[in-house]
């Protein structure tokens, strides 16, 4: 539906009221901005294609719009959130929801296996589960750090339904040989099938913020290009080859832990696998990384 302007229409939550209820003062630092929109809620909770077997993991869930939606439909929400201050409000919003856990913990600090599997028994055939899904609403300032984490987790996450600044977008999709394209875009489109679900303007939270965001859907792909035991070795490719784009591949790697110093070997590996020496990490494609990773990890275990 659309208004007369030619935008989407958005029906309203009482953001503001709950907000003004608990007496909160919302912390730029922690990139707080809520949806006001239950058809944005809707629309999220809609393309991450929830059934009562799935078990769900919201990242940031703030006061709770989109938890609400979200335990409605899934069997369980393991809803993870920074700022204590926002507790209350989000205990309240999902008052006599019995399948909500409320963890007040730092993200990037949690356990999720110790969270996932031992508490809920998730990681048993036994469990009932059929599928872990990730729902986050990711600030800015925080977006590569989380995703990262999520794909270091041993957890089998077989989605993610991330809403995204419109360039954090751009930085996931980009393509080698991109300005944007960098350790996100490898590590991302390594591990997951990438779609854009819907856009969401900026008038569908409060406070606004100044740009609009985007909800991208994440697919784990049915045969992974890295095995898991290979993951660690491929991460540090990434870190280490985009840390100083202005770099040729072969200083990136010569100043790295994986071959303390020895160039003799990065010229060989290199060599081999049919990279130039001189080229940049953000021209090489994913496969190439990949490879790369494989290669290092297998002299590893020489």
């Amino acid at each position: 539906m659309e208004n007369s302007t030619g935008s989407p229409k958005y029906s309203c939550i009482n953001t503001r009221e709950i907000i003004k209820k608990h007496n909160i003062r919302l912390s730029k630092s922690l990139g707080q901005n809520f949806l006001t929109s239950i058809d944005a809620v809707r629309k999220i909770a809609d393309a991450a294609e929830i059934s009562k077997r799935d078990f769900i993991i919201e990242i940031g869930p703030g006061i709770g719009n989109l938890t609400v939606e979200l335990a409605d439909r899934c069997h369980k929400v393991l809803a993870i959130e920074i700022d204590r201050r926002l507790i209350p409000a989000l205990e309240e919003n999902i008052s006599g929801l019995s399948n909500v856990r409320i963890i007040n913990e730092d993200f990037l600090k949690v356990n999720l296996a110790e969270y996932v599997c031992k508490d809920n028994n998730i990681c048993s055939s036994e469990s009932g589960y059929t599928n872990i899904k990730i729902v986050a609403n990711l600030p800015y300032y925080i977006t590569t750090p989380i995703i990262l984490k999520l794909i270091e987790e041993k957890l089998p996450l077989d989605m993610l339904v991330l809403m995204v600044q419109k360039e954090v977008e751009k930085r996931i999709t980009a393509s080698p040989g991109e300005k944007n394209y960098g350790i996100l875009s490898v590590a991302v489109q390594c591990f997951y099938n990438i779609e854009k679900a819907l856009n969401i303007p900026r008038h569908c939270f409060f406070p606004q913020p100044d740009v609009d965001s985007v909800v991208l859907k994440m697919n784990r792909k049915k045969e992974s290009l890295i095995l898991q035991s290979q993951k660690d070795t491929f991460l540090k490719v990434l870190k280490c080859s985009f840390s100083h784009r202005r770099k040729t591949i072969i200083n990136s790697l010569k100043d790295s832990e994986l071959f303390v110093g020895n160039e003799t070997m990065i010229r060989q590996t290199l060599n081999m696998l049919g990279i130039e020496e001189s080229v940049r990490a953000e021209a090489l494609p994913v496969l190439q990384f990949v490879r790369l990773a494989k290669t290092i990890s297998n002299m590893d275990k020489g």
